[in-house]
């Protein structure tokens, strides 16, 4: 996958590249490295007692959609390529599931989520945070001005994403991402609609990376957050562009 400087024209685009680095940063690397909890009620739900995470290592790879979770599920490891999965045991495959996109919402997973249900949603989410700059700049990423500091994007089906088409506001002051704005269809198509917002921006050898994440219901309409409940959350103790 090549990653492409957006031309001219696609002001908004390149001042959120901008804002967090540079579109030059982003081309050149290769991963991000962070360390992150994160646990909240759907994931409750879904897994249980197993559904909460305490400051997890992570390697996401910046250009491929490709994350791992060193000691994911107990000692193992948790590699999320595109739309598949499996957890890893010293290196050995110990467990997989290609195409890990299409059994869902419905079946057992309207209960409940195994391993690799989790680290499917966990995974894709993950990454497609921690890589939005680099969304910015893929080719086969469609991007849209839908106002003063709103991108709207259209995801290609081969990424493992919440939705097709996902919102993102801007702070107007510093061009960082604010609230994500999504529907996550492998809890429901027709309900799961989200509002993700993002805060206590921090630097990392001059990148930001939002400190705290909190997803909440989003209101019907206009969008935004409501006020309760937090379905999940997740903080990010540690962070590195390589």
């Amino acid at each position: 996958m090549t990653l492409v400087t957006p031309q001219a024209g696609a002001g908004l685009r390149l001042r959120t590249l901008d804002a967090f680095g540079g579109a030059e940063r982003w081309r050149q690397a290769q991963r991000i490295e962070a360390e992150i909890s994160c646990g909240g009620l759907l994931f409750r739900w879904k897994r249980g007692t197993a559904g909460s995470f305490d400051r997890m290592r992570i390697t996401a790879e910046v250009a491929e959609q490709r994350i791992r979770f060193h000691g994911f599920d107990g000692q193992n490891d948790g590699v999320l390529e595109g739309h598949s999965v499996r957890l890893e045991s010293g290196g050995v495959v110990i467990a997989e599931r290609t195409g890990a996109r299409a059994p869902f919402p419905g079946g057992r997973r309207a209960l409940r989520w195994d391993s690799l249900d989790m680290m499917y949603f966990l995974g894709y989410a993950l990454w497609n945070y921690l890589a939005f700059p680099a969304l910015l700049m893929r080719d086969d990423m469609e991007w849209r001005e839908t106002g003063p500091d709103v991108l709207t994007a259209r995801f290609p089906t081969h990424l493992a994403t919440h939705c097709t088409e996902q919102r993102f506001l801007l702070d107007p002051a510093t061009g960082l991402v604010k609230e994500h704005e999504y529907t996550a269809e492998v809890f429901g198509a027709s309900w799961a609609h989200a509002c993700h917002l993002t805060a206590d921006y921090r630097t990392a050898n001059g990148i930001p990376y939002a400190g705290r994440r909190r997803v909440m219901p989003r209101r019907p309409g206009s969008g935004g957050a409501m006020p309760a409940p937090v379905l999940i959350w997740a903080d990010v103790h540690n962070y590195a562009l390589i």
